[in-house]
């Protein structure tokens, strides 16, 4: 499958995994409300699986496996013994985590939450019980999906989470229905924690085994193999060992700013907002740069793998070029729809306008995480994981550092607590900018000229062109009336006027490119003809 249609499978389904995803976090603030005591104390607990799959997935898979299984197609046997190793090592090595994480429910969630009252902390660790056992089902997603990628089979892994999501939503109406909307409090009976929280884990699991479902076009047919030696499985240990490390200290960041701000009282944007302004901005990170560059990432680790080191070099800067011009058209639209947008996920204007504070101090690295992607990903397809571990180590100390400064502005009163979410999201988005400019530096030292120049003056020039798109969506705001106007008064109705709003920043964006007479516009154009069906 050609990078085009690969880019468009994979653009779609995550369109509609996106959009099934925000419905979801809709019905589900609709049922424990954005910021009361049960909505975070939920987050927290289904975020533990979350976090335990980032390693195993963001870590361990793409990162290591896919070019390992993807040189394993050369072997005699098309790779059937590597999988099958890796395959029976995953599956131990999962179930032995989900079953050590749920016994470990209660320490895990004082973990990440010390700061939970007593009733607080027992209703999240009753959820955790129900939400861990997802990891295993999260892992297996993540090597077969993984390993359906590296074959070049992208369909599946990304549609597969909208059953997901249909799932949770149809549990969360039936939450709704029985116990009502905006369930505030502590009080919690058993009947409707098993409910919320197994409806979480039902979804996992169906995802999962649709997965399966597609597993005869691998080629492969896999067996139990508990010889885990001779087939490489050493290097992949190596390789992986620093990946793990780096994405431990991702982890080690994450737990404390979830222990900041879990302090965060009812009433203010706390941990829930947090998570579902990440979301929006990973709407566009996920449907433009993972649409456009996991295709390119199996393409760079071919051209690596064959020694075609110029290959890799331009690939590396088309590939910035070409995202840049859709990320930075997406930035300047969700920034100026942000407050829109954030309605969809909370409960009112006032909380609409502090989520979309939060959501404003992400979006200053969607850019810069659109390059990470690229750049990261090139160390990888050298086999070279330890590089990435130290620049992300250096990121992981500053997201630490501003969020503890974070917590200290709030105890010495220099900074109200309903900013504390903004003031953490903020400091994450400077330690990803000082990230990208740290490896960018270190991978020039180590293939060559990069050509930053080029790239750094294409971000510029569409920079330009957002800045007049963005006040052009700001006047349709206004116009639409504002904070106080229709696009804030409903989630729906918050739906709509980001889509209005956004709409007119791109028609903006794309007319001014066009007497820009920008390049990289026509390679765009081109791309899309060539995923248009029926088009070669």
């Amino acid at each position: 499958m050609s990078v085009g249609r690969a880019s468009l499978l994979i653009g779609a389904g995550t369109i509609a995994s996106r959009l099934t995803g925000f419905l979801r976090a809709a019905v589900l603030v609709w049922a424990v409300g954005a910021t009361t005591s049960a909505g975070n104390a939920f987050a927290v607990a289904n975020q533990l699986p979350n976090n335990i799959y980032a390693i195993i997935s963001t870590g361990l898979l793409s990162a290591v496996v896919v070019p390992q299984i993807v040189r394993a197609a050369a072997h005699d046997d098309g790779g059937r013994a590597f999988v099958s190793k890796l395959f029976t090592l995953g599956t131990v090595v999962l179930l032995a985590t989900a079953v050590v994480a749920t016994v470990a429910a209660p320490w895990l969630v004082g973990l990440y939450a010390p700061n939970f009252t007593p009733e607080q902390l027992a209703l999240a660790t009753a959820f955790a019980y129900w939400c861990l056992p997802q990891i295993l089902f999260y892992g297996l997603f993540a090597l077969v999906g993984e390993s359906l990628n590296a074959r070049r089979v992208y369909g599946p892994y990304t549609w597969a989470p909208i059953a997901n999501n249909v799932v949770s939503i149809a549990g969360f109406l039936v939450f709704i229905w029985l116990f009502g909307p905006g369930r505030t409090g502590t009080d919690w009976t058993p009947e409707m924690i098993a409910l919320l929280a197994g409806t979480a884990t039902l979804g996992i699991v169906v995802q999962t085994g649709i997965l399966f479902l597609f597993w005869r076009r691998t080629g492969l047919h896999v067996r139990p193999d508990f010889g885990w030696r001779g087939v490489g499985l050493g290097q992949i240990g190596r390789l992986a060992g620093w990946t793990f490390l780096m994405v431990l200290a991702g982890q080690g960041a994450g737990v404390i700013q979830s222990r900041v701000l879990s302090s965060t009282p009812e009433g203010d944007a706390g941990i829930l907002v947090s998570q579902n302004a990440w979301l929006l901005f990973m709407l566009p990170y996920s449907i433009i740069v993972l649409s456009i560059g996991t295709p390119y990432f199996t393409q760079l680790s071919e051209h690596a793998g064959a020694g075609r080191h110029d290959d890799v070099r331009v690939d590396v800067g088309r590939s910035i070029r070409i995202l840049g011009l859709f990320v930075v058209a997406a930035t300047a639209a969700l920034a100026v729809a942000a407050v829109p947008a954030s309605r969809i996920f909370t409960g009112s204007r006032t909380e609409a306008v502090a989520a979309a504070e939060v959501l404003l101090c992400y979006l200053l690295a969607l850019v810069p995480l659109a390059v990470l992607f690229v750049v990261q990903r090139t160390f990888y397809v050298y086999d070279d994981t330890r590089t990435p571990f130290w620049f992300t180590l250096v990121q992981c100390t500053l997201v630490v550092a501003t969020a503890l400064a974070a917590q200290w502005a709030v105890a010495a009163e220099v900074l109200p607590v309903s900013r504390l979410a903004a003031a953490v999201a903020l400091g994450q988005s400077f330690a990803s900018i000082v990230q990208v400019v740290l490896a960018t530096w270190l991978l020039r030292r180590k293939v060559g000229a990069l050509r930053v120049r080029r790239w750094l003056g294409a971000l510029a020039l569409f920079a330009v062109a957002a800045v007049p798109a963005a006040a052009a969506g700001w006047v349709v705001f206004q116009l639409l009336g504002g904070v106080d106007g229709w696009t804030v008064s409903d989630k729906f109705l918050g739906a709509l006027g980001a889509a209005i709003i956004g709409a007119v920043v791109l028609v903006v964006y794309g007319a001014l490119l066009a007497v820009f007479r920008v390049p990289e516009l026509s390679a765009a154009t081109s791309l899309a003809r060539r995923l248009l069906p029926g088009r070669r």
